[in-house]
């Protein structure tokens, strides 16, 4: 019976180590859409050549690759001309957690093309300059999720965001109690 007891014990033991463990956090592409969404249009005057509007941002994952896409709608217009272009600008960045906003951040963003309907290969590597120096009034600073205190904290324990992956659905972001 004692024998019994001690098992029991040490079942009910392991399955509340299991709560305290690691987790995963699933965050769906319309979450994440959603979030991103609030930003735009985005106005942005460059280098006082160009005014670009960017809207209707589309938000995609890049599978098991830690990196996300942002693809955009553009309106290039030369604030000095009656002259407007339409294109669309896409980019994609490698993601991180912020420990102290517990948000997922994109890092190391980069031009992956803008393509403006209408313009000589001239005017289109001028407008990829432009791109690559306004990317980061787009994306820098700017959390693509911020995790509410009660998606960290579970049975009293406090967990830290560890690790994120995408996959075609979004990203899982794996979480550990605090140390």
């Amino acid at each position: 019976m004692k024998k019994l007891i001690t098992t029991l014990f040490l079942l009910a033991l392991a399955g509340c180590a299991g709560l305290t463990g690691p987790r995963d956090i699933e965050l769906p592409l319309h979450k994440l859409q959603s979030a991103i969404d609030r930003r735009f249009p985005m106005h942005n005057r460059a280098m006082e050549l160009f005014d670009i509007e960017l809207t209707r941002p589309r938000l995609s994952t890049l599978p098991d690759s830690g990196r996300i896409a942002l693809t955009l709608d553009a309106l290039v217009a030369p604030p000095f001309l009656r002259q407007s272009w339409r294109g669309s600008l896409a980019l994609s960045g490698r993601l991180y957690i912020d420990p102290l906003r517990n948000a997922v951040m994109m890092a190391d963003p980069g031009v992956d093309s803008f393509v403006v309907e209408g313009v000589d290969q001239t005017r289109q590597r001028q407008l990829l300059k432009v791109a690559n120096v306004m990317l980061d009034k787009v994306v820098a600073d700017v959390p693509l999720y911020h995790f509410r205190p009660e998606e960290l904290r579970y049975g009293g324990i406090q967990f830290v965001p560890t690790r994120i992956v995408t996959n075609a659905r979004g990203l899982v972001v794996s979480v550990e109690p605090a140390r």
